[in-house]
């Protein structure tokens, strides 16, 4: 029970709260982070920072690095090193250079030969690495996904990425708590997937703007740790900072074994379960928003136009401009149809599909796996689909499909059995559609491009997409397989919870530190951080971009993030939108006009900058020219990336005044942005509007600071804070082959498959094959 003299706290509430290193008068905290997942696309830049600036990552022993967006996904049996098995240059190169960083930094490593490399929300979990209560960040929005196991986890930009890889913490601002209670028994044939397509199909893209949602009711309660990851992984597509489900026994149960989890039975064991199990919001805990769902309601459900919004039962019809009351919403129907091939009033069972992609960090897991060969063993995949692949989510999940059977399941029905990665979830390796393709997919996003260049992507679930291969149409899985193996976990044993530590256990634990176990102090750095330019006012050409959800794949597609530089993205910027197909200018586009083509403001529509993490977008928008976005509203993610680069994102609400700003646009004359009195003016300097802006961030930017040497100016308490973290969660602290070893400072960077390392004792290290 809470104490009396305190509110009563949520999920989201209790997590952040152990993690406030400090927290300023205006509501600024410092968040110290427990989990870092590392990929190639977004850290070249971050380790760039470093090295620029002469530090250090601070703590190795809570940091993991993968390769997964850029990989080929095909068979690696002659695999020898990455500058052999990665064709396309760019890809390669920044494949080479996280090999190149994570050695020079000491950062543990699962390259392409090894058997753990994985999608990181995939291999995170699976190796125990995540864990309930932790704070857990990665430079990719689906970060969300380890929410599932009452973590808060969010995606961060590449600034913050180096930001954490220095301090180990972020700044950050309270979130709201918003609350989706899923009751009842799921209908035959829903599975996880349908149940998050369906939630955000009611609240839409940005329904969850602002606030970090807790999953709830009894139809989540019964659903397995990777469903719940499923749901979580989503929980960014509905706005969200983040998505969480508050720990149980069936999330105690998935990590028992697992290799970075607390040894199953130990003092530290049942120490921690004593903590996780307080992780569950306190009765009268107060929401900001609350959205309640029958789960009888809710039917396999599938996307038909370009948002995770656009979504309809699979029994339903394509809507129409004339379904939406909304005039924003039927424009974006109109384009959504135009770019699917759609016909409104087509029943969605009568579309026909290319191509079928089953995995991402969403649906790649053994349990998806299981499902989908379910479905499709003793069938063939239907004559009209080009290709159906399954690409498991880690090497681990591989292995044991294979060891199940289920590869020569897939196999036999026609499909592609393939290597571990992120694959035609996002299309920037070689698994891409080609131009009007039509796939059905268990990936995350059907965003313009997002498969490829005029591709056209349906979101469903394993289940589902299994059944559109078999019938060669968008299908209806209940008519296939008349019993689905659903994503339920009855209850687990209950564990015996002795929360006090054992004399000679805690003695063990002693025994087993490293001697250089001390975080690496960045608060004297070699070099002088550079900062930021300084932005007091920016007068300028304003363009008006008269269009809402202008997600990150359109203002720079995935194609344009193979790089490791921050700069020479202007050229990209919005491709899809200023450039045909054969790369000539599209003439009717707003930035390729007289003078936009120099515009330094860009009006848009609501939830700007929705989708991804990339901070590849403002840099985008920053090498173009354009240091300020007007917008009614922004993603959250987007939002924070553009004050990191030195950008100002302002947001107004009111509708008439944004009508009146872009009049002022349309019509060709500059507009003024003044930040320090936080008004917008006219060429003439007469006042169109007033903003608000957080103090913290105004006066960063009007002095062209740091954030990581403003963090630094607070090692001691960060120190502290590591202290105390230490002595009451040592289970957070780096653990087997995270564990730096005595004398050198650094964890091992494992760059070729090699066995695990040995702890201190000698003891082998192993990871479990089955679970």
């Amino acid at each position: 029970m809470p104490a009396l003299d305190k509110p009563p706290q949520t999920l989201y509430d209790k997590v952040l709260k152990d993690h406030i290193v400090n927290e300023q008068k205006d509501g600024t905290i410092l968040l110290y982070i427990d989990r870092h997942l590392v990929h190639e696309v977004t850290s070249p830049q971050a380790f760039e920072g470093l090295k620029n600036a002469g530090r250090k990552v601070r703590r190795p022993d809570c940091t993991l690095a993968t390769v997964d967006h850029n990989i080929p996904t095909t068979s690696r049996e002659t695999y020898k090193d990455v500058a052999g098995f990665v064709q396309e240059s760019d890809s390669r190169l920044q494949c080479m250079t996280l090999e190149e960083n994570v050695k020079e930094f000491g950062v543990t490593y699962f390259g392409l030969g090894d058997k753990r490399q994985g999608i990181v929300h995939i291999i995170g979990p699976e190796q125990g690495f995540t864990l309930p209560g932790t704070t857990v960040v990665c430079g990719d929005s689906h970060t969300s996904t380890h929410g599932a196991f009452g973590a808060l986890a969010f995606g961060i930009g590449t600034s913050e990425v180096e930001h954490v890889l220095a301090t180990q913490t972020l700044i950050t601002k309270r979130s709201k708590n918003m609350r989706v209670q899923v009751d009842g028994e799921l209908p035959p044939g829903v599975s996880s997937k349908d149940i998050v397509l369906h939630v955000i199909g009611v609240i839409g893209t940005a329904g969850g703007t602002g606030a970090v949602i807790e999953f709830c009711g009894s139809a989540i309660r019964g659903l397995s740790m990777e469903a719940r990851m499923s749901i979580c992984n989503m929980s960014i597509e509905a706005g969200a900072r983040a998505g969480m489900i508050a720990p149980d026994e069936i999330t105690f149960e998935y990590l028992k074994g697992r290799p970075l989890a607390p040894e199953y039975g130990s003092a530290e064991w049942k120490k921690a379960v004593a903590y996780w199990s307080s992780l569950k919001s306190d009765e009268g805990a107060v929401y900001d928003k609350e959205v309640f769902i029958d789960a009888k309601d809710i039917v396999p459900t599938i996307s038909w136009g370009t948002s995770p919004q656009d979504v309809v039962p699979i029994t339903g019809v394509v809507p129409g401009p004339d379904d939406f009351s909304d005039e924003v919403k039927k424009a974006s129907c109109r384009r959504a149809l135009e770019y699917m091939g759609l016909t409104a009033g087509t029943r969605m069972e009568d579309i026909p599909i290319d191509k079928v992609f089953i995995g991402s960090c969403t649906n790649a897991r053994i349990e998806d796996l299981r499902v989908a060969a379910h479905i499709v063993e003793g069938k063939k995949i239907a004559s009209n689909v080009m290709r159906a692949m399954i690409v498991p989510g880690s090497g681990l999940v591989k292995r044991q499909a294979e060891s199940e059977g289920l590869d020569k399941t897939f196999v036999d029905a026609g499909f592609e059995w393939r290597e571990a990665g992120c694959s035609m979830c996002l299309g920037m390796n070689p698994d891409i559609l080609s131009p009007r393709e039509r796939c059905a997919s268990t990936s995350n996003r059907n965003f313009e491009g997002r498969q490829g260049a005029a591709g056209r992507t349906h979101l469903m679930s394993p289940a589902m997409a299994a059944a559109a291969a078999i019938v060669g149409k968008l299908a209806d899985v209940r008519k296939l397989a008349s019993t689905i193996p659903i994503s339920q976990k009855k209850s687990s044993p209950k564990f015996e919870i002795h929360p006090e530590v054992e004399d000679e256990e805690e003695l063990d634990r002693i025994l087993d530190y490293p001697e250089d176990n001390e975080p690496h102090n960045n608060t004297t750095a070699e070099k002088s951080s550079a900062g930021l330019p300084k932005f007091t006012t920016l007068k300028g050409i304003a363009a008006h971009l008269d269009r809402a959800n202008v997600d990150t794949d359109a203002i720079i597609p995935k194609q344009f993030l193979k790089t490791i530089k921050r700069t020479g993205l202007g050229s990209a910027l919005f491709h899809p939108l200023r450039y045909h197909e054969d790369e000539s200018e599209n003439p009717n586009f707003v930035l390729n006009k007289g003078p936009y083509r120099n515009a330094k403001i860009l009006v848009s529509g609501e939830n700007f900058g929705c989708g991804s993490s990339r901070e590849h977008a403002p840099w985008a928008l920053l090498d173009f020219g354009i240091k300020c976005i007007i917008a009614p509203s922004f993603a959250d993610i987007f939002f924070n990336n553009t004050f990191k680069n030195g950008m100002l994102p302002i947001a107004i609400p009111d509708a008439a005044t944004i009508q009146q700003l872009a009049a002022e646009a349309d019509a060709g004359r500059e507009l003024e942005v003044d930040l320090v009195n936080q008004r917008i003016n006219d060429a003439a300097g007469n006042k169109l509007a007033d903003f608000e802006v957080e103090e913290f961030r105004k006066h960063c930017l009007i002095n062209g600071l740091d954030d990581i040497g403003l963090t630094m100016q607070m090692e001691s308490l960060i120190r502290k804070f590591e202290g105390q973290r230490t002595r009451e969660t040592p289970w957070l602290d780096g653990s087997g082959y995270l564990k730096r070893q005595n004398g050198n400072g650094t964890g091992p960077a494992m760059v070729e498959a090699a066995p695990v390392p040995k702890t201190n004792r000698g003891e082998i290290k192993g990871e479990p094959l089955e679970w």
